[in-house]
């Protein structure tokens, strides 16, 4: 793995503390994770849950057995998990500051590291126990998981679980921090006055994460 930023991170736009990432992993935690097999790019969309295990940070979630990724996984391990938040259009007539140009603002985090695959009935079991808890308590009527035996069984062994070891982690929030404050905050009630569930959605992240609430 080399060092330093792998994307292109301007430092206006750096995001490098990870509690900060690893809490907008966990909010967004629809992933594309990515690795190499036969030579070429695969990537499988996934959600992906946070966890720490002792002193490490890992990723948890699983794939189907048809699909062929998991076993590049299990002879090469490195991967890239890409986590993506609100974005949207920003308009150049919504600065006071001329001249400018139009843009495209959002946040991103990537994490890097090494992944083991498992499919014993025990650790997916775990994991699905895990993953269940985690998307179903914002719900009113949370499902328990409970399945007839044979039927759990029949769907365990059509899945693959994926332990991702995260080594780094890097995030770029890109919300006009490279502009005069004025600016950003015309930025922010524009999107805010949009009929536009993206906009409003990156309106209200960005200026919780820039302090302009």
């Amino acid at each position: 793995m080399r060092s330093g930023i792998a994307m292109y991170v301007p430092k206006s736009f750096e995001v490098t503390d990870e509690a900060t990432l690893h809490d907008f992993i966990a909010a967004q935690c629809f992933a594309t994770l990515v690795s190499i097999g036969d030579g070429d790019l695969f990537a499988t969309h996934l959600p992906l849950i946070s966890r720490r295990v002792d002193t490490r940070r890992v990723l948890l979630g699983h794939i189907a057995r048809a699909n062929p990724h998991w076993r590049f996984l299990s002879g090469n391990g490195r991967v890239l998990a890409i986590f993506t938040g609100p974005h949207s259009y920003i308009s150049p007539t919504w600065y006071a500051t001329e001249p400018a140009v139009p843009t495209w603002n959002y946040a991103a985090a990537h994490a890097y590291g090494t992944a083991r695959v498992f499919d014993d009935a025990e650790s997916l079991t775990r994991l699905l126990d895990q993953l269940i808890a985690t998307y179903e308590a914002p719900l009113p009527n949370p499902w328990s998981g409970a399945l007839p035996p044979e039927f759990k069984s029949k769907m365990l062994k059509a899945i693959v679980g994926i332990e991702i070891e995260v080594e780094r982690i890097e995030g770029k929030f890109k919300f006009g921090q490279n502009r005069p404050l004025e600016d950003q905050r015309l930025m922010l009630a524009n999107l805010e006055a949009r009929d536009d569930n993206a906009g409003n959605d990156l309106a209200l992240f960005a200026r919780n994460f820039l302090g302009l609430a």
